[in-house]
């Protein structure tokens, strides 16, 4: 989730660097200093413009721009709320102090602002949509949040996808009970939803509860037969279960369907170590380590394999690159001694 914000609120502030900069000539310098990645440069021109009387409009707009590029989010807001102060109705401050206010935890505080935002300038290129929805859920306004949301992906704002998606991002937010709620509120709207189930088979799996995560699992596979991705679930939570059988079964039409996918490959080399039979599993955690050398569970499963195949050379080479990915923590397990 926090990757997913970041590049959002990234995009939020993206127009800054192109044609929605502040216009007083003035400030060209600053700007060109700022695109040219030096930072404290620029704000030393700021200081001295900002000792002009009257003071260019878009000087502390600029500088706040610059400290919340700093993550220095104090200076970036009163920064925000001097240009506020010359200019009410600057909305690209009004925005940027509202983000600024969200990343300080002051999501309270920020939702006027972004409301505000939203309101004068619908139409504009940094939609505060998605930063106002994750305050609305950081504050507890569960339904403002799915309405925001709904309004960025274009959903009716009480409809089934609407729910869906908000139970998504409450899942994000590791509000379990919200996201249980919502996702169970979408299907009983349409019992048929693609990607329901699926979301209350990984918030069961979340939780721990292997048994139920299964047939909501099951119910998405009947729903949404060509779905990879759920047959990948199916199997893992099959693999917990014991039920290796139809875990195999699963994880096979996951790789049918997601050959390109790394995780089946992985869930069936584990499969293949607990059924005693090293040669299949090297084979299928080889295909895995070829798609994505750097994941650690991998090479610790490919070391198990190779030990148990006799190949001991090998072994200790998957262990290292292992212990090194995982940053000298490898799992302890039965067959790690």
């Amino acid at each position: 989730m926090h990757r997913a914000l970041s590049l959002c609120l990234l995009a939020f502030i993206a127009p800054w660097s192109g044609a929605q900069q502040p216009s007083d000539p003035s400030l060209n310098d600053a700007r060109q200093l700022l695109a040219q990645g030096k930072l404290d440069q620029s704000l030393a021109e700021l200081d001295a413009l900002s000792k002009q009387t009257p003071k260019p409009t878009g000087v502390e707009r600029l500088r706040g721009y610059i400290f919340y590029q700093q993550n220095n989010f104090a200076e970036a807001d009163v920064a925000f709320a001097k240009a506020l102060l010359q200019d009410p109705q600057d909305m690209e401050a009004m925005q940027l102090r509202g983000v600024t206010l969200y990343r300080m935890g002051k999501a309270a505080e920020a939702i006027p602002l972004l409301e505000q935002a939203r309101a004068s300038v619908p139409n504009a290129n940094i939609d505060p949509n998605y930063v106002l929805a994750v305050s609305y859920m950081q504050v507890g306004r569960l339904d403002d949040a799915r309405h925001a949301f709904a309004v960025q992906y274009g959903f009716p704002p009480d409809s089934a996808p609407a729910y869906l998606l908000a139970a998504r991002m409450f899942f994000h937010q590791e509000n379990v009970p919200a996201a249980h709620a919502s996702a169970t509120k979408a299907l009983q709207l349409n019992a048929t939803l693609p990607l329901a189930h699926q979301l209350l088979g990984e918030i069961a799996l979340a939780t721990g509860d292997i048994t139920g995560a299964i047939p909501e699992f099951e119910k998405e596979a009947q729903i949404n037969p060509l779905n990879g991705e759920v047959y990948d679930r199916l199997g893992d939570a099959y693999l917990r279960n014991r039920q290796d059988t139809e875990a195999q079964h699963a994880l096979n039409r996951a790789v049918l369907l997601e050959p390109n996918a790394t995780g089946p490959y992985i869930l069936l080399g584990k499969l293949m170590l607990t059924q005693q039979n090293p040669v299949m599993a090297s084979m299928y955690l080889e295909r895995a380590r070829k798609m994505d050398p750097g994941n650690y569970m991998t090479h610790f499963l490919l070391g198990q394999a190779y030990r148990k195949e006799g190949r001991k050379d090998d072994a200790v080479r998957e262990f290292s690159i292992a212990e090194k990915l995982q940053s000298g923590n490898p799992p302890k397990t039965e067959d790690s001694h």
